[in-house]
């Protein structure tokens, strides 16, 4: 019977979620409050649909109100009720007004599974007030996580972040992974390489699929590093453990509390942050665990009081990668957004990745003609432009799309870009056919072509291998002797004959699938 009751009450919460915020605020909430308290038991899903229907697509006023009900409902005469209520409260923003209100509600439970609701609803909404109820009665019946209250603090009162500028020096066992996409390697080194400001801070000590790993020659900051563009990703390994007899075996909770809590991840985190330090455990390998995660990160706190973990807006994420060769445990500062692309004021669906975008432009060399006059013809969200202009010497822009959504976030993108900067390039965008480009925009000769096409995955090709062709036909009508067509090619094979050299050709992964990045010169 009990079965079929929770039954019921799940399908109920099922249909009740398909529902719009005015929908159940018109017609299901004032059912529920018009009703006796056994009916109001078997419908208590609507007070966790509203919890999470609001919370998801329900406006400020909506939410204001829905919280005002759920306030009103933690005083309900059936424990139920109020249980439910307990729970929805958080979805809606709770503050110190709610947890005034559930604090005083801490002697009145009517049981434990009752007081242990309060204890996770004032995990997640509480404050420096229920901390020091926390801290004067530690073994009384609210028994709450105090690492969570000090990150809920810290959140609210905007403190913890990565600092661009502290700098990080070196430390015994210490390396610096960039992470790429899988072919970007050799540009990502050559960029490196090239970098003035990286010389002598940074050693490579291993070229490895997907990325580089680097040891500190001198303190440096994650500024240092942005001078960087073709890389996704800094982290840094906290060690390594012994793979796991089985796939799905329980991991080392022990081993893995010990590395982040270890002399070489403090020296990270604090060397890095600004403020009280917060943090979210990650398992991409396998779903994430809570049971696992409270023990990891309580074994944490408790070693190093100052790490707090909180899955919310935190500044840092510690990933635990599973394989075959064992137990990676990695320390990412989650910079959002990439502050290498602050420019990026819109985006569009199949626009390029910016690290890809950068690639391009840097393998394009800039300034192998004085006055670069430079035309995307798929401009899309304008990057791969941006990012030239951001290489220098570039004095006119072209860039057509059949989107006049995209042309528009494009020139929004490429006025960001141009914002506080001296000889600004003149910019022509145009939402066309590209083969219509060069005559309506007066694209001609060019000294570069760069663009990252459609490749049918996202938006639809009628004939990938026609739409290629144009690509070539156009460059060697537009380009000036010696300019640079510069493209991912989805095609293995290459155009036959015409003036167009190649002089790269490196396989990349594109997201979605292995293609080439390539780089031909007009004869």
């Amino acid at each position: 019977m009990k079965q079929s009751s929770q039954k019921r009450v799940k399908e109920h919460y099922q249909t009740l979620r398909q529902l719009t915020p005015e929908a159940l605020w018109n017609l299901e909430v004032p059912t529920f409050n018009a009703a006796p308290p056994s009916e109001r038991i078997q419908n208590v899903s609507v007070v966790r649909a509203v919890g999470v229907v609001f919370s998801e697509t329900g406006s400020s006023e909506q939410k204001a109100a829905a919280l005002a009900w759920l306030r009103e409902l933690v005083h309900d005469p059936e424990e139920k009720v109020r249980r439910y209520a307990m729970a929805a409260l958080p979805k809606l923003g709770s503050g110190e007004e709610e947890e005034t209100q559930l604090l005083s509600l801490a002697t009145k439970a009517s049981g434990p599974r009752e007081t242990q609701f309060l204890a996770k609803t004032l995990e997640r909404i509480g404050g420096s007030e229920t901390l020091k109820a926390a801290h004067a009665s530690p073994l009384g019946p609210l028994a709450v996580d105090a690492q969570k209250l000090e990150a809920n603090i810290a959140r609210r009162q905007g403190q913890g972040g990565i600092s661009l500028t502290k700098t990080l020096a070196p430390f015994k066992d210490l390396r610096v992974n960039l992470e790429c996409r899988t072919g970007l390697e050799p540009i990502l080194l050559e960029e490196l390489a090239q970098t003035r400001r990286l010389k002598n801070l940074l050693r490579v000590v291993h070229s490895q699929r997907g990325g580089l790993e680097m040891a500190i020659e001198r303190p440096f900051s994650l500024n240092d590093l942005h001078a960087l563009r073709c890389f996704s990703q800094v982290y840094f390994v906290l060690g390594e453990l012994p793979p796991l007899p089985r796939q799905g075996a329980p991991l080392p909770s022990e081993a893995i509390a010990s590395l982040i809590s270890s002399e070489l991840a403090t020296h990270i985190f604090t060397s890095l942050s600004e403020g009280p330090i917060r943090y979210r455990l990650e398992f991409p390998s396998r779903k994430a665990d809570a049971t696992l995660v409270e023990h990891i990160t309580s074994r944490v706190f408790k070693q190093k009081p100052f790490l707090l973990n909180d899955s919310r807006e935190s500044p840092w994420e510690v990933q635990v990668h599973e394989s075959s060769h064992g137990i990676s445990v990695e320390l990412h500062p989650k910079l959002r957004p990439d502050p290498r692309f602050a420019y990026r004021r819109g985006d569009v669906p199949a626009a390029s990745h910016p690290p890809l975008a950068a690639a391009l432009a840097r393998v394009a060399e800039l300034g192998t003609f004085k006055d670069e006059r430079i035309w995307d013809p798929f401009c899309g969200s304008g990057l791969e432009l941006a990012e030239c202009i951001l290489r220098g010497h570039v004095t006119e822009i072209f860039g057509t799309d059949l989107s006049p959504a995209a042309v528009t976030v494009a020139q929004n993108n490429l006025d960001s870009v141009l914002t506080g900067t001296a000889g600004k390039p003149a910019i022509h965008l145009k939402a066309c056919d590209f083969r219509e480009g060069p005559k309506t925009l007066g694209a001609k000769d060019l000294t570069l072509m760069i663009t990252n096409p459609p490749l049918g995955k996202r938006v639809p090709v009628a004939d990938l291998r026609v739409l290629m062709a144009g690509i070539f036909t156009l460059a060697e009508r537009v380009l000036r002797p010696g300019g640079r067509l510069v493209l991912v090619n989805p095609l293995e094979r290459l155009p036959h004959g015409g003036r167009l050299r190649l002089s790269l050709r490196q396989r990349v992964d594109v997201g979605f699938a292995h293609l080439h990045v390539e780089k031909y010169v007009l004869d």
